[in-house]
């Protein structure tokens, strides 16, 4: 494991926590969904580039789908 993937999966579980948060707050099934997703997604990506591509969308994807 680097440095980098996990400074990438601390900043990416970070906003998954925000997101869950948020989604548990406002009863937004998009955010609380992308938001365990992201707390997720670093335990079983291995490789950086996967993260970081899995990161953004799953991070942009509660934009995309606002009511």
């Amino acid at each position: 494991m680097s440095a980098a993937l996990l400074m990438c999966g601390i900043v990416f579980s970070s906003v998954g926590f925000g997101y869950v948060l948020y989604g548990r707050k406002q009863r937004a099934p998009v955010p609380l969904v992308c938001g365990v997703a992201l707390m997720a997604v670093p335990y079983f990506v291995p490789d950086i580039a996967l993260l970081v591509i899995a990161g953004i969308a799953l991070s942009v994807l509660p934009y995309l789908f606002r009511p």
